[in-house]
């Protein structure tokens, strides 16, 4: 599979993860918030609040998706080791750890306003640990790229 083919197939990819994100956040979370309000009328206060601290946490992951889309770019250009790619895995990395933390705090924050149940709370812990994680590995991919942009740099400076 040639660099081309390959960023096309990436691209694709994205596009459908966009999809499915739009179709749950706009559609689902909406959908199951107000059933759970009109099931229980006491929680029909905190409906509001919830989908948009859930729309707020999306935000940050369609910045990644597009920051992706970039990296396809420049692999669509055979231009995979860059220092460019290197500093849009370091954008992905900053926003995976800023949406985890403001994850985990909106969370615990609902939770004081009586507005989530502790085990939600707990549950989002999982789920933020899960967005540590991909920083991490974000943060891992922008070195080793950019170590590989260096040797490649090296290397074209040799011949």
């Amino acid at each position: 599979m040639n660099q081309r083919t390959l960023g096309i197939w990436l691209k694709s990819v994205l596009i459908g993860v966009g999809i499915c994100g739009l179709i749950v956040f706009l559609c689902v979370v909406p959908v199951i918030g107000r059933n759970i309000a009109l099931l229980n009328p006491e929680y029909e206060y905190c409906f509001w609040p919830w989908t948009i601290f859930i729309w707020l946490c999306a935000l940050p992951c369609y910045l990644a998706l597009f920051w992706t889309w970039k990296i396809s770019s420049q692999i669509s250009r055979d231009n995979s080791f860059s220092q460019i790619n290197a500093e849009y895995c370091k954008k992905i990395m900053i926003a995976a750890l800023i949406d985890s933390g403001f994850f985990f705090l909106g969370n615990v924050v609902l939770l004081f306003l009586n507005m989530s149940h502790p085990g939600v709370t707990i549950f989002s812990t999982i789920i933020s640990f899960i967005g540590i994680a991909i920083a991490v590995a974000s943060a891992v991919l922008s070195h080793l790229i950019s170590k590989a942009a260096m040797i490649r740099s090296e290397n074209e400076a040799t011949v």
